[in-house]
């Protein structure tokens, strides 16, 4: 029997750094691959080659992606191969005029975020109504289950995982108290409005990360479309003195800025100052346009001309945040979150919007953040028997969400391979307590939201340490654990690379933040699916 000649394609960044630091990793990913495929009677053939003289064989922009699929069989059977991050719209048209079967494939590995990567690409194409398949493992040559379902779908042209702790939700039997708290925030959505401040849109090609206007306007909320050049002028009328106030605040709040003296490879002083006068351009360009949330894309544009956005993001998730005051000398949103969605997510800003809602009326922590789905592991301190997530995010995490707050919280320099200009991190590991997670994506022409129930838990000193360094220690961690939904039910569902958390005060209240989200969700006429169960194991 002739082998099955199977294509693959390598998506990678719009960085060449990125693509140049990365592509060790990914041609080892594609070499396992390959071995397997040929075990199992398949063939890969790459579709583009090696380009010798930018030091990388990934695809690096939509023009590249453009020309490659029109030269390929449009009905073969294809992969995309993930084992860093990748810049979905480079390769989106050419998948949704694809009429072979597609499967994406990752590797689990912290270190390099593939399956971040893979996830983004996948609820793109479930937002842009693509066929596709999925599958990921730490070990392609070892791993029989994966091994089995990649058979099946080299045999087949699909593999499906199944997913019984999703379970739609309807309002039927929740308590009277939440429907009526869900029904005065939609009320008021409904009459008041909501305004989203966007920097910029569709930040990294994350084509799933950007909601229709139509399907906003139902729900009360709109876009105020506003410039990152906009932002960055703003800053220019921010004073000296203004950014050595907001500095000052945080310094003597505790935090711990981590200086060194050269530009290019250590924080500075100037660029946090810098930073400093972006958190007081953003917040005045919010209040000028009464913007109830704001979205920061950075990075494209802005990461050439300034240091980085993050620290800015976790301020603005914070509610014990440096005051800032508007041209008529009031300080703007005082002691209260302007929730940000970072890397102009707009499904992690609306949820972002919901949560601090249903939060602030149920009397509930309201800071919120996104994190990157990142990676996951069994604790291998032995202090739990719990498959721990890691949960982080370049720096947006409110210093609410830290053990020790302030004081435990660090400022680093940005990863000079994607951060050119630096900037501070706002870095700390996640404190304990219960959650509520939920990932607002679209599907089928329609906003859907997953929501579930899980806890930040604490770890010994050397496992925390384990886990940053083989991720980015810069970054806020975050160990968390998802009560009913395992890895694989996770991956298998999750639409995004981005996943929401928020915090409650003990597991009833969290109980009842989830519900309320939910119904408000529900009136709201998002399509609502609870994730696996409480505290308890018992069904939500």
């Amino acid at each position: 029997m002739p082998q099955t000649e199977i294509l693959l394609v390598a998506n990678g960044d719009l960085r060449l750094s990125a693509n140049q630091n990365c592509w060790a990793e990914q041609e080892k990913m594609e070499k396992e691959l390959s071995d397997v495929i040929t075990s199992l009677g398949g063939k890969i053939k790459r579709a583009h080659p090696y380009k010798k003289e930018e030091g990388h064989g990934f695809i690096s922009s939509q023009r590249e992606g453009m020309d490659i699929f029109a030269k390929i069989d449009r009905k073969a059977p294809l992969i995309v191969a993930e084992a860093v991050w990748q810049y979905s719209h480079h390769l989106l048209h050419g998948l949704i005029s694809h009429e072979g079967p597609i499967l994406t494939v990752a590797n689990w590995s912290g270190t390099w975020p593939g399956l971040v990567g893979m996830l983004n690409l996948n609820g793109s194409m479930t937002k842009a109504g693509v066929q596709y398949s999925t599958l990921w493992s730490e070990d392609f040559a070892t791993d029989k289950a994966f091994q089995k379902k990649l058979a099946q779908w080299i045999e087949t042209g699909e593999c499906k995982h199944p997913t019984a702790h999703v379970k739609k939700y309807t309002g039927r039997g929740v308590a009277s108290g939440v429907k009526k708290t869900a029904e005065r925030i939609a009320q008021d959505l409904d009459q008041n409005k909501s305004i989203m401040g966007v920097f910029d849109e569709f930040c990294m090609g994350m084509y799933n990360a950007t909601i229709p206007d139509e399907l906003l306007f139902p729900l009360g909320v709109y876009k105020e479309r506003l410039s990152q050049s906009a932002l960055l002028a703003e800053m220019k009328r921010v004073t000296n003195k203004e950014a050595e106030e907001v500095f000052n605040f945080i310094e003597k709040r505790g935090f711990n800025f981590h200086f060194g003296k050269s530009h290019k490879k250590d924080l500075t002083k100037k660029q946090v100052l810098e930073q400093c006068k972006m958190y007081i351009a953003a917040c005045r360009i919010g209040d000028a346009f009464g913007c109830e949330s704001l979205g920061i894309q950075y990075q494209q544009g802005l990461k050439d001309l300034c240091p980085a956005s993050d620290l800015v993001e976790g301020l603005l998730n914070s509610s014990d945040r440096p005051p800032v005051t508007n041209d008529e000398g009031e300080i703007i949103r005082e002691g209260e979150p302007i929730p940000h969605f970072n890397e102009v997510d707009e499904c992690c800003g609306l949820d972002a919007v919901l949560t601090n809602r249903v939060h602030k009326a149920l009397r509930q922590p309201v800071e919120t953040t996104l994190h990157d789905l990142r990676w996951g592991d069994w604790d291998q301190s032995g202090s739990t028997e719990e498959y721990v997530w890691v949960f982080l995010i370049s720096g947006s995490a409110p210093v609410e969400h830290h053990i020790g707050g302030w004081k435990g919280s660090h400022g680093y320099r940005q990863p000079a391979m994607y951060f050119p200009n630096g900037g501070s991190t706002l870095q700390g590991i996640a404190k304990p307590g219960e959650l509520v997670w939920s990932r607002v994506f679209m599907e089928d022409n329609k906003l859907k939201m997953d929501i579930g129930r899980g806890e930040a838990i604490s770890l010994p000193k050397k496992e925390t340490e384990r886990r940053l360094n083989l991720t980015t220690p810069e970054w806020p961690i975050m160990h968390a654990v998802t009560y009913g939904v395992s890895r694989d039910q996770m991956m298998a569902r999750h639409k995004a690379n981005h996943i929401n958390v928020a915090y409650a005060n003990n597991p009833a209240q969290a109980d009842k933040c989830l519900y309320a989200k939910a119904e408000l969700a529900r009136q709201l006429g998002i399509e609502v699916a609870i994730c696996g169960t409480d505290k308890k194991g018992k069904k939500l």
